[in-house]
């Protein structure tokens, strides 16, 4: 269409999780995702690829820390807590909305990690008018 700005050809996305306390950042992290962080770029900062080109990074940023949010879409709610919880990483009580459910944890510094689940099975009632 004439007169319309190219888009922008993104490659990949990070959710950045400022922390005060790096190293027991990277540690929780590291529990709950299974393995040491796929990239450090630089002091204070590690990488996770989570899915496809998507993925989270920790950074030391005291006067930021704990004020930011994370939503990562599981494909199963119940085996996502369970796994957590065995690597001890306790979740908050799974909420179901029936077209979600979901359930959260805060890392070290108060970040808070939102794990859902979209149910591929959910149809809206119909309402009446």
């Amino acid at each position: 269409m004439k007169g319309q700005l190219p888009v922008p050809k993104f490659k990949d996305v990070y959710a950045v999780l400022p922390v005060s306390d790096h190293s027991a950042a990277v540690a929780w992290y590291e529990r709950w995702i299974g393995r040491r962080p796929d990239a450090e770029p630089m002091e204070g900062v590690a990488e996770w690829l989570l899915a496809g080109n998507a993925g989270i990074q920790v950074a030391h940023a005291p006067e930021a820390a704990g004020k930011s949010a994370v939503v990562i879409v599981v494909e199963d709610i119940d085996d996502t807590v369970g796994s957590l919880g065995a690597r001890g990483v306790e979740c908050g009580l799974v909420q179901d909305y029936d077209f979600i459910k979901l359930t959260e944890v805060a890392d070290p510094a108060g970040n808070k990690v939102t794990f859902v689940w979209e149910n591929p099975n959910y149809r809206p009632s119909p309402t009446d008018d």
